[in-house]
């Protein structure tokens, strides 16, 4: 029994040292940062758009103390019947019943109440919008206006109910009886109304981010009263270009996204499968992209700011929850929910297709069809994921914010809302700085790092993340070009959060702080599973502020030729001896290259990188940095 009890108890210790096992975390200051954008701190559905029911004071100081900078307001499939002039929308989802919503309203309690906060809507582009609230179907009526199962049924416009509770109604309501045509100088009037000599006098700067509709490839399932047959994919296009021009003239800054499709299977697929487009098939993505390409070359007039996508993958297990983050941009990543991807290949279904970076290949095309400086942003307007449990869903939250600062995304703004986001995106937009700069851990699938550096470059805030469903982990981090005073730093850390919202405004929310000492700039942190942190630190006045990686570059500590380079780069140093370790990085600090070389010269085969900057790191001893340009 003596020797089991010791078995187990050197089990139980192995088990908690690799539990408290170290990360490494290198962060360079030295690399030009790259800005954020401030409306990834977004939110879907958040005002009241009825004036008799305005939000109260308390409401719009949560939504400051939130530090929300992104409101997408329209409603998603229920703004593609919008009709502004009215002020009524026609709801897909009940019934086709037409009700009240204000977008006058919700817009100017916006601008008086959070004057430097942006507000997106969305254009109509499916061709009607409601005109009345008399031929909706008496719901209340029916059952009290209670959720059943046949409450998809086109019931408004005198229809007859199929009370199996089945999609489809016994008699379809009639569309004409409570819908009007919209054409494109219908829904772009709203700009005039809004923004005219006669109009109502909104602020146009902060009303510059329209959705071009909403999920068009799902529209004979969501506005089958007026698609009962999905249109071609070249019918939509001509309506999303006859809209963006008529916009682009009425408001030449204003911001287009689009195609804004439904989740993952409709990325690649457009009436069930690729668009056949000059005798080649294209994935959906592609060809809308490529489309726009041709038009804006045809025209001379620009038809798309950002490239906006919606996701809502079906993953309920908690492991797979938290490496959602990796959809968008990792092109290592084999999602366990792959399914449209399938497609993506030059067969109809490749089975193995699985790996999903659906936004680095967004912008591959932009770059193949746009070119080099096409200037075309990312957005993901809604997302929502399943579980329940908050501080996996903080981790996500935390991982995709991080990640999305890191890759220069535009916009973000989930549609569902889930314990635990708040407190992360109160985290996040309280102590996020304006710039983000390079970051790499040692354990990069399970715990990450996202620092942002303000514009003075003297105050660096490092987001953490520890995606380990049980397991703490030790960060020690390598900072080059940041040189942080000694002292006592505070950390905002979020763990072990309940299963109750526990936000309520900036000075009562769940984060805990604690104190990590800085001494002769060596700097460590723990993490428990599961947990979201920020440390916001101080450069040392006794360092200089910020180090020009091209002026490493030009020292006698590290040559580096050709630079700009095409097939291989050569580097030397006198001071090179023993093994080095070497890393290139791309200049959103993904790492592309490491190895290890000895000597004092080696070479690095650069003939399969694409074109652009890159950042060379040789460690041995100190770390060296160099900027490199890649031009093919």
């Amino acid at each position: 029994m003596r020797k089991l009890f010791s078995l187990f108890t050197a089990v139980l210790t192995c088990a908690s040292l690799f539990s408290q096992s170290t990360v490494t975390i290198d962060i360079d200051a030295s690399v030009l940062p790259k800005s954020i954008s401030p409306y990834i701190f977004g939110k879907n559905n958040n005002l009241s758009d009825n004036s008799s029911k305005p939000l109260t004071a308390a409401q719009w100081q949560v939504l400051r103390d939130l530090g929300i900078r992104m409101f997408r307001e329209n409603g998603g499939n229920n703004s593609t019947k919008y009709n502004w002039r009215r002020k009524i929308s026609s709801h897909p989802d009940w019934y086709n019943n037409v009700y009240a919503h204000n977008w006058d309203y919700a817009t100017k309690s916006l601008q008086e109440n959070i004057p430097s906060a942006q507000i997106m809507w969305a254009f109509q582009l499916g061709g009607k919008a409601a005109l009345t609230t008399a031929k909706n179907f008496n719901d209340w009526s029916y059952n009290s206006s209670q959720w059943w199962s046949g409450i998809g049924q086109n019931l408004a416009g005198g229809g007859t109910l199929n009370p199996d509770g089945s999609h489809d109604a016994l008699v379809e309501g009639d569309p004409e009886l409570y819908l009007e045509d919209w054409s494109a100088d219908s829904t772009t009037g709203v700009l005039n109304h809004w923004f005219g000599e006669d109009g109502i006098g909104l602020d146009k700067n902060k009303v510059q981010y329209w959705n071009m509709d909403n999920e068009p490839e799902i529209w004979d399932g969501t506005h089958d009263d007026i698609w009962p047959v999905q249109p071609d994919a070249e019918e939509f296009m001509q309506r999303y270009f006859d809209v963006a021009k008529k916009a682009r003239e009425l408001y030449p800054d204003i911001k287009l996204l689009g195609p804004v499709p439904a989740n993952e299977w409709q990325w690649y697929n457009y009436k069930g499968g690729k668009v056949l487009y000059n005798g080649k098939q294209y994935v959906w993505l592609e060809y809308f992209i490529l489309r726009v390409a041709e038009e804006e070359e045809a025209s001379g007039i620009r038809l798309l700011d950002l490239l906006d996508i919606h996701f809502y993958p079906g993953e309920t297990n908690d492991a797979d929850i938290v490496q959602l983050h990796r959809v968008f941009f990792d092109p290592n990543y084999v999602y366990p929910g792959a399914n449209g991807v399938k497609r993506s290949g030059t067969s109809a279904w490749d089975n193995s297709l699985n790996k999903e970076y659906i936004l680095k290949r967004c912008n591959d095309w932009l770059v193949k069809y746009h070119g080099e400086d096409h200037g075309v942003k990312l957005a993901v307007s809604e997302i929502g994921i399943n579980g329940d449990n908050p501080n996996v869903t903080a981790s996500w939250y935390a991982s995709t914010l991080g990640e999305f600062a890191k890759q220069g995304v535009e916009i973000f703004t989930p549609w569902t809302w889930k314990k635990g986001m708040f407190e992360v995106l109160h985290l996040f937009s309280r102590y996020s700085h304006s710039d983000y700069i390079p970051a790499i851990s040692s354990e990069e699938n399970f715990v990450s790092a996202y620092p942002t550096l303000n514009s003075s470059k003297d105050s660096l805030t490092v987001f953490m993340v520890n995606r380990h469903l049980t397991e703490t982990r030790k960060l020690d981090f390598n900072l080059s070009g940041f040189k942080v005073e000694d002292g006592n730093y505070t950390l905002y850390t979020l763990s072990e959060l309940p299963t109750n919202e526990t936000f309520v405004s900036h000075t009562l929310n769940a984060i805990k702080t604690s104190s990590v000492n800085v001494s002769d700039f060596v700097l460590n942190v723990d993490m428990p599973a599961l947990s979201v942190s920020a440390l916001v630190l101080k450069r040392s006045a006794n360092v200089p502020n910020h180090v020009n990686p091209e002026t490493k570059a030009n020292s006698s500590d590290i040559r580096v030729w050709p630079n700009p380079a095409s097939d291989f780069l050569h580097c030397a140093s006198p001071e090179f001896s023993a093994n080095k370790s070497v890393m290139l990085l791309d200049i959103l600090g993904n790492k592309v290259f490491s190895g290890i070389f000895s000597g004092d010269e080696f070479s690095i085969d650069l003939r399969d990188y694409p074109s652009g900057l890159y950042i060379l790191k040789v460690v041995e001893g100190e770390t060296l940095t160099s900027r490199l340009i890649v031009k093919k």
